[in-house]
């Protein structure tokens, strides 16, 4: 056995393996999950029917297989339940990834103009969250938030209110959870992409008589943009569906879809409602990825 041949199978197999764990740990759970919302909610365990029984021979899986329906799917663009969570989880979604993108940017421009010693250190700041649970975290905010919190003391100190203001249970304090703990998943591919920018093309852009503010605009932003495009799908995509930081800092008038399907799940025990839920929350992002990647291909093949 030729060395050529003993390198080229790790090689093969390092081709393979994301798709084989793509296969298994995506589209076989998925599978079962797009399975599950077809089915109708009984009272039984498992909490659905009809339930395929491989070993009943063909004629049962055929007669299983009828039975299942697009009717669950029909309920979420029927109910304004469904309709109304969807909508409230992309609004706080969009607006939270603007907060993020407005303050993380500038965070994320400082750190790579550090000297490069500093560099090291201001991302372990970034991170230094990371160390912490992250339902303490949301927790501490409670205690910061509450009637009698940090925040309130701090205000009153200053004398820049009154009377403590109501913070929980309201979106100021959802948006504040959710800003705190997803900043870093916007600095961090922002910094990755500023700091390799080359800076003679700023210099270049000088002694060409553009000022300061003009050589951000037109050369450091359009060349941060798939730093920009990366940050915002990491924030984005786990925005919408987040369960925790609405459930414990928001009010409970409108529920993000996070919860409504926590409520039909464990609550209700409707399994095949809250899996249709999930596979068109599912259907939903897709089109923001497939986007995203076009518009990296592009920039890629305009480098190229």
């Amino acid at each position: 056995m030729s060395a050529r041949s003993i390198f080229a199978r790790p090689a093969r197999f390092a081709a393979v393996a994301p798709y084989l764990w793509m296969v298994l740990f995506f589209l076989v759970p998925f599978g079962f999950v797009l399975k599950i919302s077809l089915s109708q909610t009984a009272i039984a365990q498992p909490p659905y029917v009809p339930l395929f029984n491989l070993t009943a021979g063909w004629d049962a899986i055929v007669a299983a297989l009828k039975q299942l329906s697009l009717d669950n799917f029909r309920l979420l663009v029927s109910d304004n339940l469904y309709i109304t969570s969807y909508l409230r989880s992309f609004v706080v979604a969009v607006t939270s990834t603007l907060i993020l993108l407005l303050i993380g940017y500038p965070v994320a421009y400082g750190m790579a103009r550090l000297p490069q010693r500093w560099q090291a250190f201001a991302m372990m700041l970034v991170i230094v969250p990371f160390w912490t649970s992250f339902l303490i975290r949301i927790y501490a905010w409670i205690n910061i938030l509450q009637h009698d919190g940090l925040l309130n003391k701090v205000l009153l100190a200053l004398h820049l209110v009154a009377t403590p203001v109501v913070w929980l249970s309201t979106d100021s304090a959802m948006y504040i959870g959710i800003v705190y703990s997803y900043l870093p998943f916007m600095i961090l591919p922002l910094y990755a992409t500023l700091v390799r920018m080359d800076p003679s093309q700023l210099e270049a852009a000088a002694d060409l008589g553009a000022s300061p503010r003009q050589a951000f605009w037109l050369v450091t932003f359009p060349l941060s943009l798939p730093g920009v495009g990366a940050g915002a799908l990491l924030c984005f995509i786990p925005i919408v569906g987040e369960f925790v930081i609405p459930d414990l800092l928001a009010g409970s008038a409108s529920m993000m879809i996070g919860q409504t399907l926590w409520l039909e799940f464990f609550a209700n025990k409707d399994w095949p409602v809250a899996s249709a839920v999930a596979v068109a929350l599912l259907v939903l992002l897709v089109p923001p990825l497939l986007l995203y990647d076009r518009l990296q291909r592009r920039t890629l093949g305009g480098a190229g």
